[in-house]
C-alpha cells in the first residue's frame, strides 16, 4: 500500500456540493447581511460617509431612509441586503461595533469622573491621591473648587420641599477633573 496525493477535485465532486457551503449556510449569510443593512438604514448620512460603502450602496440605503411606506422599506432593505453582497462587511461591521463600543468607554469615564468628585466631596485624602496622580494641577483652585461644592451639598441637605438643590460647584468640580483627565 502506498500513499497517493489526494487527487484533485473533479467536476462531479464539486456538483454533489461538498465544496461549497449548504443552502442553510448562504441562507444564514444572507440573512446576516440583511440585518447588517438594516442596521445601517438606521444610520445618520454623516456616518454612512465613513463607512466604505459603494455609491450604489449608499445611496439606495439613502432612499431606504427616505421611505415611507411599509411594504416599500420592506423591499428596499432586502435590495440593501443583496448589495450587501459586494460589500467589505467584515470591515462594515468594525467601524460600527467601534462606534458601539467608543460609546460605552466614554460613559464609563464619565462614571469614573463623578466617583472621584464624590470621594473629592467626602475625603480630603482623595485630593491627595489626585495631586499625585496629576502633580501639574492647580491646587488651588481645585481646592476652592471642593470647598464650594461641600458648601453647597450642605446647603442642599437644609433645603425645603420643592426648592431646587444648587449645582454649580458640584459641575463646576466635574468640568475641571474632565479637563484634568
Amino acid at each position: 500500500m502506498h500513499d497517493q496525493p489526494d487527487a484533485p477535485a473533479t467536476d462531479d465532486e464539486d456538483d454533489n456540493g461538498y465544496d461549497r457551503p449548504s443552502k442553510s449556510q448562504v441562507k444564514r449569510e444572507m440573512l446576516a447581511l440583511t440585518d447588517l443593512g438594516k442596521e445601517l438604514i438606521a444610520l445618520s448620512p454623516e456616518r454612512l460617509r465613513q463607512l466604505p460603502l459603494a455609491e450604489r450602496l449608499y445611496e439606495s440605503i439613502r432612499e431606504a431612509q427616505r421611505t415611507t411606506s411599509r411594504e416599500g422599506l420592506r423591499r428596499q432593505t432586502h435590495y440593501v441586503g443583496k448589495l450587501m453582497r459586494d460589500a467589505p462587511a467584515d470591515d462594515i461591521r468594525r467601524q460600527l461595533d467601534i462606534w458601539r463600543n467608543g460609546s460605552r468607554e466614554e460613559t464609563a469615564a464619565m462614571h469614573r469622573l463623578e466617583k472621584l468628585r464624590e470621594r473629592l466631596i467626602d475625603d480630603d485624602a482623595a485630593l491627595t491621591e489626585l495631586l499625585n496622580l496629576y502633580p501639574g494641577a492647580d491646587v488651588q483652585h481645585l481646592r476652592t473648587i471642593i470647598r464650594e461644592a461641600r458648601k453647597e451639598a450642605r446647603a442642599n441637605t437644609e433645603l425645603q420641599q420643592g426648592q431646587d438643590p444648587k449645582r454649580k460647584h458640584y459641575r463646576a468640580l466635574f468640568q475641571a477633573l474632565k479637563d484634568l483627565a
